[in-house]
C-alpha cells in the first residue's frame, strides 16, 4: 500500500463563537461540501456544486450517562489530505483504486471526537469516543433532513427480523410517516434534481445494523435493534429473543464507531462504480490470503438436484451419483465449485456426520481430482453450536462454507458474523452468507468472507423480477458482494410465468440471464440451474462460465435508475458487456461507442442479444462475431425484460 499524507492545518482550541460560524470540508475536486455547525448539537449539511442536498442533519451518542453530542464544546481540530491506492484481495469492480479524500477530526470535551471525509464522491463521518471503561449505547442520533421532496428507494421490512429480501418500495419522503415500515440500509435518495445520494455504512463491529425510518419532518432517522439478553428454543435454524437489554450495544469506551456515509452521484452512472463501503472498511488483517480464490460455483437446490437424460443413468436427488455428475459438470466448464445445500447431512443439527446417502467424504474426494472444491450449507445455529466444526470441514477438505437464516442484525448477530470470518479463516475456510444483512466492510477485514445474499434473489422464483432486480446494480449490489444466483436457462416473460421445481424457470429473457453474470458482483457467483439445461444450452453455458468474479476495471456505459444498466468490465486484456433493462418498454436501443478498448487494436466480439422474439419468447436470443476497433460503435438492443451479454477478446496478428 502506498501513502501519502499531507497535513495542511492543526489547530489545538477553538472558541465557541467560531464554531457556531460554522466550519467547512470540502472534497479534493471542489465538488463537494459538508458544512458544519456546532450549537446545541453537532449539525452538518451535505452541498454539491452549492445545491444544499441535505440540510442541518444532527448526529450524536447517547450513553446511559451522557448525551455525547449534546451542547458540544470543541476543543480541538485537525485536518488532512490523505492519498493512497488500495488492491483489494477480492476486487469485484477494480483491481486498484485510489483513496484520496480530505479528513476533518473535531475532538469535544467529554472524551469523543467526530471525524468527517470529503470525496470527490461523497461525504462519511464516524462518531470515536476515548473512554477508558465499556459503556452502554442507549441509542444513537442520525437524523437528516431533506431540502425538498425527495423519492426513496427503499426495502422495508416488517421489523429487525429480516433476511433483506424486500421488494423495492418508491416513497415520497413527504409521503413516509413515522408509523410506517422502516427501511433497511442501503437507501437510495432520488433528489428529483440532477443528483442522487446513497446512504450505507462501512466498518461496521461490535455494533447493531442502523436502520432507518420517516422522522415525519420531511427527513430520515435512525433506529436500531437493542441487544438481546435471553433466548428460548424455535427450530433447528433460530432463536426466539425473550427479553432485550436497554440499550442498542454494550461496548468498549476506546474505540471507533461504523462510518455514516452518503454517496452523491450527479449521474446514475457514478452509482455503478462506486467503492465507499471497502474504502472506509478497515483493511485486510489476514497475514495470508493467497488461499482466497474467488470463482463460480455449480448449485443443486434452484433446480431439485434434479439431472436427467441419456447421460444420467441413475435415480437423481440429494445423492452420491448426482453430486459426482454436478463435479463432473463443474469440471467440464472450469469452474472452481460446488454448493452441497441442505441434505448433505444427516441432521441439520449435526455437522459432523453426513447423509449416508451422499457420502460427502467421497465427494469432497471425488472433486479434488478434477480440480472442484466443495461448500457445505449450515444453518447459523448449527456453527454457533458447533465452533469446532471448521477444524473438522478443513480436514475433510471443505473449501467453504455456507450459513444461513441469521435474519438478524442486533450486535449479538454482527459479532457472530465476525467471530465466524475469523475463525474460518484460522482453517482457509471460505464462506457465503445467506440469510444475511448487507456488506458492511467485514468482507474487507476478512476477504475469506466473499459473498453475502441480503438480496431478493432468483431463488423467490416469480418474487424475482426485473424491475426489481434492475435496481440492484444503484443499490445493494454498490455496496459489496451479492449472493443473487442467477443463470436461468428456461426464461419466460413476467405476463407468462410459470415456475416450480424442478423444472425451475426465471423471469426475463435468456440474454437478459447472461447479462447478469457480468453485471453483478460475487465473489462467489452460483449457476443456478440444472447442469442439463446447460448441457442443452452449451453455447450460452461456454459463455456465462469463462465470465470473470473479478475485475481489474469497470466502466459504467449508459444507466438509469429503475429502467436499465450497461457496463463494461475489463480483466487482463479481454472486455465484456452486459446490460439489462426492466419491462416497461417493448424495445430500448442503444448505440455504444467502444472508446474504452486499446487503439490500435482489433477485438472479436461474441454477443448474445434478444432475439426478433423476445418480447414473447424470452428464450429467444441470437449470438453474433463480429470485429471491432476503438473508433466502432454497437447497437445494444434490449427488448423487455431484456438483456445483452457480450465479450471482446483481442485478436492476435
Amino acid at each position: 500500500m502506498k501513502k501519502i499524507a499531507c497535513v495542511f492545518l492543526l489547530a489545538a482550541a477553538m472558541t465557541t463563537a467560531n464554531a457556531q460560524k460554522g466550519i467547512k470540508l470540502t472534497s479534493p475536486n471542489g465538488d463537494i461540501t459538508t458544512e458544519i455547525k456546532l450549537t446545541d448539537k453537532i449539525y452538518y449539511s451535505v452541498l454539491c456544486k452549492n445545491d444544499t442536498l441535505l440540510r442541518d442533519n444532527s448526529l450524536g451518542l447517547e450513553l446511559d450517562n451522557r448525551v455525547l453530542g449534546d451542547r458540544p464544546k470543541l476543543i480541538g481540530k485537525k485536518e488532512q489530505q490523505i492519498k493512497e491506492q488500495l488492491k483489494p484481495i477480492v476486487p469485484l469492480k477494480f483491481s486498484t483504486i485510489d483513496n484520496v479524500y480530505n479528513q476533518l477530526v473535531l475532538r469535544f470535551k467529554d472524551q469523543y471526537a467526530v471525524e468527517f471525509r470529503a470525496y470527490d464522491d461523497g461525504i462519511a463521518y464516524r462518531i470515536i469516543t476515548d473512554i477508558r471503561d465499556s459503556i452502554n449505547v442507549v441509542s444513537e442520533e442520525m437524523n437528516i433532513n431533506f431540502t425538498s421532496e425527495n423519492l426513496l428507494h427503499v426495502q422495508q421490512p416488517g421489523g429487525f427480523k429480516t433476511a433483506y429480501e424486500e421488494i423495492y418500495t418508491h416513497i415520497n419522503s413527504t409521503e413516509w410517516k413515522p408509523n410506517g415500515k422502516m427501511a433497511v440500509l442501503p437507501m437510495l435518495i432520488d433528489t428529483k434534481k440532477p443528483y442522487k445520494i446513497l446512504v450505507s455504512e462501512s466498518d461496521l463491529s461490535d455494533y447493531p445494523c442502523m436502520f432507518l425510518k420517516s422522522s415525519g419532518r420531511n427527513g430520515i432517522t435512525a433506529t436500531f435493534p437493542k441487544v438481546p439478553v435471553r433466548f428460548g428454543e424455535d427450530g433447528d435454524r433460530s432463536v426466539k429473543i425473550l427479553e432485550e437489554a436497554e440499550y442498542i450495544a454494550r461496548t468498549t469506551g476506546q474505540r471507533s464507531f461504523p462510518w455514516r456515509y452518503f454517496v452523491v452521484s450527479k449521474q446514475d452512472t457514478e452509482l455503478l462504480t462506486n467503492t465507499m463501503t471497502y474504502r472506509l472498511a478497515t483493511k485486510n488483517v489476514l497475514a495470508d490470503a493467497s488461499w482466497i480464490k474467488p470463482g463460480q460455483a455449480s448449485w443443486e437446490w434452484w433446480n431439485g438436484a434434479k439431472p436427467y437424460g441419456p447421460d444420467v443413468d441413475f435415480v437423481s436427488g440429494y445423492n452420491l451419483d448426482t453430486y459426482k455428475y454436478f463435479i463432473d459438470f463443474a469440471h467440464k466448464f472450469g469452474m472452481q465449485y460446488i454448493i452441497m445445500d441442505e441434505g448433505w447431512a444427516k441432521s441439520t443439527r449435526d455437522p459432523y456426520t453426513p447423509n449416508p446417502d451422499v457420502d460427502v467424504h467421497e465427494i469432497i474426494k471425488y472433486g479434488k481430482e478434477r480440480n472442484v472444491g466443495v461448500f457445505l450449507w449450515l444453518t447459523w445455529l448449527t456453527v454457533e453450536k458447533n465452533l469446532g466444526l471448521f477444524e473438522q470441514f478443513a480436514s475433510w477438505g471443505v473449501k467453504g462454507v455456507k450459513i444461513d437464516f441469521m435474519d438478524r442484525s442486533d450486535q449479538w448477530m454482527v459479532n457472530y458474523y465476525e467471530r465466524i470470518a475469523k475463525e474460518a479463516a484460522k482453517h482457509n475456510l471460505l464462506v457465503d452468507f445467506h440469510g444475511s444483512f448487507k456488506p458492511a466492510g467485514l468482507e474487507y477485514k476478512y476477504p475469506n468472507v466473499i459473498s453475502y445474499e441480503g438480496v431478493r434473489g432468483m431463488e423467490q422464483m416469480g418474487g424475482c423480477y426485473p424491475n426489481n432486480s434492475v435496481y440492484l446494480p444503484f443499490i445493494r449490489n454498490a455496496v459489496g458482494p451479492m449472493d443473487y444466483t442467477p443463470g436461468a436457462m428456461i426464461s419466460m416473460q413476467p405476463n407468462v410465468y410459470r415456475s416450480e421445481r424442478p423444472n425451475s424457470a426465471s423471469i426475463g429473457t435468456r440474454a437478459y440471464q447472461m447479462s447478469l453474470f457480468v453485471i453483478f458482483e460475487s465473489g462467489i457467483q452460483m449457476l443456478a440451474d440444472n447442469p442439463t439445461q446447460y448441457y442443452r444450452n452449451e453455447e450460452c453455458t461456454d459463455f456465462i462460465t469463462n465470465v470473470p468474479t473479478t475485475w481489474d476495471e469497470t466502466i459504467a456505459l449508459n444507466a438509469k435508475v429503475g429502467e436499465h444498466v450497461i457496463v463494461a468490465k475489463r480483466k487482463g486484456e479481454k472486455w465484456y458487456i452486459g446490460g439489462m433493462t426492466n419491462s416497461e418498454e417493448d424495445w430500448r436501443n442503444f448505440q455504444q461507442k467502444l472508446t474504452f478498448l486499446t487503439a490500435g487494436k482489433t477485438y472479436k466480439m461474441t454477443s448474445f442479444k434478444d432475439g426478433i422474439n423476445a418480447v414473447e419468447q424470452a428464450m429467444d436470443y441470437r449470438k453474433e462475431v463480429a470485429e471491432v476497433t476503438v473508433h466502432s460503435s454497437i447497437e445494444i438492443k434490449l427488448a423487455k425484460s431484456g438483456g445483452f451479454a457480450a465479450v471482446l477478446e483481442p485478436v492476435t496478428e
